[in-house]
């Protein structure tokens, strides 16, 4: 184990609330770098920081893990994943050819129908390796289409039950295979969010369904029936994307729903000019709608330092590991900013913060959690990192880390 308890058996320490009064911690982090660089000692009581105070003013007595300088922080938070689709716990299974969305989708159908280990053990596999590198809550994205229906819905909520010990999961129901081109998807998709769906998902109006206003009608009309946001994947390039990504910010204005709505990917922000850009730009930060990234390959990436600017919230996820669509990817989401910000070109102490931000507090932000942050209230989900800073530990990805969920060590 990376870290070291120094008391034999397990006692509670006093320590003092914020208005005074005795407090019982049952575990403190002592010696720790916070992520704004000052050491502290973290006091856990039951599920919950008690107190974070400067390092050596917490007493002696409670279990202690010697953090001797290495970064604490709130656990990571993956913006963008794909439980259902994983095929962890396979052979490993070459990857299907096919440079196109809908070729991506008749390949991974095409897999879908032959893999015999069930959601259930290839997404609970994958939520055990992300949870040890660091990661507490997640949003996953589940395939809903007239073939499947709900099936991966309902193995996705019995991972959110089974593994709660572990994460958070944020589900999303998402039409991979279109909404109008898939006749009845609408249907299940109001059906997913009857039976436990937080959120309604999209995919590329144009580029699959062949009818922006449509898909756009379809998938608004249920998010408003059920209250709840959007998480809309769109690849669709160019013009055409910032066309829709603006259709889709005016729809949320419409709908009441700023701040409750992500686009995935959205690559045309990364290959417009600069008044479609702008326009795009404001369009999305007066909405409030947010942009999520996996800092993707061979392909164009939002640029996430002009967005800021334009004040548009941008946040990372992993998106797919190891499945039909990418033989690539573990779900570190500490090496995910590292790709972000190399491919961003962070170099600057604080461009490489930020891209640690984009997997910690602003995804964080993005998906409503309560509790999240590293001070007296908040959820004890923390993750040890041997590094002595933000920088450092994005730049290096180091292993031997220390997980923390509900103020109970489960991976380290």
């Amino acid at each position: 184990m990376a870290t070291r308890s120094t008391a034999s058996s397990p006692r509670a320490v006093s320590t003092s609330s914020p208005d005074g009064s005795p407090m019982q911690a049952d575990l403190v982090i002592a010696g720790a770098t916070a992520p704004d660089g000052s050491l502290v000692d973290v006091a856990i009581s039951g599920a919950t920081i008690s107190a974070v105070t400067p390092a050596g003013e917490l007493p002696q007595g409670a279990r202690r893990i010697e953090a001797a300088g290495k970064l604490v922080s709130p656990s990571f938070v993956e913006g963008h994943i794909h439980l259902d689709k994983t095929l962890l716990g396979l052979p490993f299974i070459p990857h299907i050819p096919g440079n196109t969305v809908a070729l991506r989708i008749a390949a991974e159908k095409q897999l879908r129908r032959t893999v015999a280990l069930p959601v259930e053990e290839r997404g609970g596999r994958l939520i055990e390796q992300i949870a040890a590198f660091g990661t507490g809550s997640i949003r996953s994205h589940v395939d809903i289409d007239t073939e499947i229906g709900l099936k991966g819905l309902h193995a996705l909520m019995v991972l959110k039950e089974r593994y709660a010990h572990l994460v958070d999961i944020q589900i999303v129901a998402f039409p991979q295979s279109g909404v109008i081109t898939d006749s009845g998807t609408a249907a299940l998709l109001d059906a997913a969010l009857e039976e436990g769906a937080d959120l309604v998902g999209g995919l590329d109006p144009a580029g699959i369904d062949n009818d922006v206003t449509g898909h756009l009608d379809a998938i608004f009309s249920i998010a408003e029936k059920h209250g709840v946001g959007l998480d809309i994947h769109l690849h669709d390039p160019g013009p055409l994307g910032a066309f829709e990504l603006r259709q889709i910010a005016g729809r949320t204005k419409a709908a009441g729903l700023e701040g409750k709505v992500a686009v995935s990917h959205a690559f045309a922000l990364g290959s417009i000019d600069d008044v479609e850009f702008g326009r795009t730009a404001q369009a999305l930060a007066s909405a409030g709608v947010a942009i999520m990234t996996n800092g993707p390959g061979p392909v164009s990436m939002p640029p996430v330092k002009r967005l800021k600017a334009a004040g548009v919230t941008v946040f990372a996820g992993s998106d797919n590991i190891r499945d039909a669509w990418s033989p690539y990817g573990n779900g570190d989401l500490l090496q995910r900013a590292m790709i972000i910000g190399y491919r961003q070109d962070f170099n600057a102490d604080e461009d490489v913060a930020h891209a640690f931000a984009m997997v910690t507090t602003i995804p964080a932000t993005v998906l409503g959690l309560e509790g999240y942050g590293l001070a007296p209230g908040c959820r004890a989900d923390l993750v040890l990192i041997p590094a002595g800073s933000v920088p450092e530990a994005v730049a290096g990805v180091s292993g031997g880390r220390t997980v923390l969920k509900h103020g109970k060590v489960i991976a380290g």
